[in-house]
């Protein structure tokens, strides 16, 4: 039976996509050191990334646009954009095991939700890892694009240094205008 993990990466960020992966691993092929990609170094998540790639049966990246988060809520967008990793995977899972405690809607496979999964499922963990590096690594080219604002060192969260550049240089085109501190900083 083919199982599939699902996780995001990119909800708290004022900018950006919120991205998700799905991973169906492969059972004689394992991965050591899978687990929570918060619990991770840079440089091991980095290793695992591609790891995964290598050895996982089927895996997919998807995301919902910083537009699509604004428009319809980041929990959605969230559920969103795991779906279409899950539809997006060369294989079809039987079963689809959810980190959070919700399901997204529309797939057609029977579904768990997994409070703390990342840290429970392997295949989970491994969806953990390529969304938080794919989300990293897009962080990185956008500080290439826009480099007075930190991304590389704050991955677009709300800290002191993003907000001194978003008061100094203003809000760009990537900000969640939905979010509170984005729609302070244009006056809504």
């Amino acid at each position: 039976m083919y199982i599939a993990g699902t996780d995001e990466a990119g909800r708290g960020p004022l900018v950006g996509s919120v991205v998700a992966a799905a991973v169906i691993l492969d059972p004689n092929n394992p991965i050591e050191g899978l687990n929570d990609s918060k619990k991770l170094t840079e440089k091991k998540r980095e290793k695992l990334f591609v790891e995964i790639q290598e050895k996982a049966l089927a895996w997919c990246i998807a995301e919902a646009s910083h537009t699509e988060i604004d428009e319809i809520n980041i929990l959605q967008a969230s559920l969103l954009a795991m779906r279409r990793a899950v539809e997006g995977l060369k294989i079809t899972p039987e079963h689809v095991r959810v980190d959070g405690n919700k399901i997204p809607l529309g797939l057609q496979m029977s579904c768990e939700a997994v409070v703390g999964g990342d840290a429970l499922h392997a295949d989970i963990s491994a969806a953990s890892i390529l969304a938080k590096v794919t989300r990293d690594h897009q962080m990185v080219e956008m500080d290439a694009k826009y480099p007075q604002y930190g991304f590389a060192k704050h991955k677009g969260y709300p800290t002191k240094a993003h907000f001194e550049a978003i008061a100094e240089h203003g809000v760009i085109d990537e900000h969640r205008r939905s979010y509170a501190p984005v729609k302070k900083a244009l006056g809504l």
